[in-house]
């Protein structure tokens, strides 16, 4: 009988742990409440991996960007219409 090898764990590479917390302060419930949030660069992530992340957030349809003199980033959303 072989045994089983355990699976390799992928780390979540650098985008993908920047990606998780900006997702988790847009899915939080005053984020979602005011169809708003506020994102900011940590210092230690990479300035490649934030413009990665707003530029797939500025091609979603109904949101909007609005870059603040702090660095900030102001995200602005509404629900598609069913229409």
């Amino acid at each position: 009988m072989a045994s089983a090898k355990p699976a390799a764990v992928k780390l979540p590479n650098s985008y993908e742990l920047l990606a998780v917390r900006v997702q988790k302060i847009i899915n939080s419930s005053g984020a979602q409440k005011a169809k708003a949030a506020l994102i900011g660069k940590i210092a230690d992530e990479s300035d490649d991996d934030w413009a990665q992340l707003l530029g797939e957030i500025a091609e979603n349809d109904n949101v909007i960007l609005a870059h603040r003199d702090d660095g900030a980033v102001q995200l602005f959303w509404q629900p598609p219409s069913d229409d």
